[in-house]
């Protein structure tokens, strides 16, 4: 390395080719970063554990709405505190590109079971009884 380009490294000042060595749109790790997003992670994990276990919550539909919204604030804790995912890095795409996932796959859920649960009505629907034949549910053994 040449005293000059030494030189320009130390005063900040850099050419086209050259990288800084802290860019702005790299993610930034520090240790007291991991241990906050390592706490919210316990407490995420045994809040829903107590309540679960000491059977807090008596109806089963809240039960799932309320532990299903720990599971979505606990996927946000890892994405920002361990994935370091915000809307700097990379010009914002890797957000973007997450939250196209998030959209594709709700969508691609809520299009499944939607189909799962309308497809008995759909496809086996009520026919009304043809003449000459016995109702429904009618004993045949009794027949003369």
């Amino acid at each position: 390395m040449s005293a000059q380009h030494t030189t320009h490294e130390h005063h900040g000042s850099h050419h086209d080719g050259d990288t800084p060595h802290h860019d702005a749109n790299e993610p930034h790790s520090t240790f007291s970063g991991y241990m906050t997003g390592f706490v919210l992670s316990i407490i995420l994990t045994a809040i829903p554990f107590w309540l679960v276990m000491a059977k807090v919550i008596a109806d089963r539909n809240t039960a799932v709405l309320v532990l299903g919204g720990f599971a979505v604030i606990q996927i946000l804790v890892h994405m920002v505190f361990f994935l370091h995912m915000n809307g700097k890095v990379e010009g914002g795409w890797t957000l973007l590109a997450t939250i196209f996932t998030v959209v594709f796959v709700a969508i691609t859920i809520a299009g499944t079971l939607w189909v799962m649960f309308h497809m008995n009505a759909n496809m086996m629907p009520d026919h009304p009884a043809m003449p000459g034949m016995p109702p429904a549910g009618a004993d045949l053994r009794s027949s003369p």
